[in-house]
């Protein structure tokens, strides 16, 4: 019979076991967060090169924020019709796209700047109508987007 090592049995002498290894973080969320990150910075990228192409005078409507906000929300509704409704994914696909890509690429913390800028710049219309136009038309295109692709599938397989 073999004893064991006395710094390993607990008070009522039978032995302890060691404690357990803590779970490997590529288990658990830390591929979740390396996919969003990656798809954050292809969004971002994205995001940043369409300021590049149509840059918005000061003072005036802020049109490729608020584009890129309406198409991004469009497309989180397909995605999500997509990826929930119509068949199983990779479970990162829906962070790397949805919360990766598309929220590096809608950019609401710029939209609040804008609105900002507007305002401090002596443009309160217009940061006005840009802060519900974008809010209104950022859930419209969620909404069609979503009904879209719900309706497209449902004629797709009569």
């Amino acid at each position: 019979m073999t004893v064991p090592h006395p710094e390993h049995v607990g008070e009522s002498g039978a032995p302890v076991r060691a404690p357990a290894r803590p779970p490997s973080p590529w288990r658990g969320q830390g591929p979740v967060v390396a996919a969003v990150s990656l798809g954050g910075t292809v969004g971002a990228s994205a995001r940043y090169g369409a300021g590049l192409l149509w840059p918005t005078p000061d003072g005036t409507f802020p049109w490729t924020t608020f584009t890129i906000n309406v198409v991004g929300c469009a497309v989180i509704g397909v995605l999500m019709v997509l990826v929930t409704d119509v068949r199983s994914v990779h479970r990162l696909a829906r962070p790397f796209f949805g919360t990766g890509v598309l929220g590096g690429f809608t950019t609401f913390s710029t939209y609040a700047v804008d609105i900002r800028d507007l305002v401090g710049t002596g443009h309160p219309g217009t940061g006005l109508v840009y802060l519900a136009a974008t809010l209104f038309a950022a859930l419209a295109a969620v909404w069609i987007g979503t009904t879209a692709t719900r309706r497209a599938l449902a004629w797709r397989r009569r």
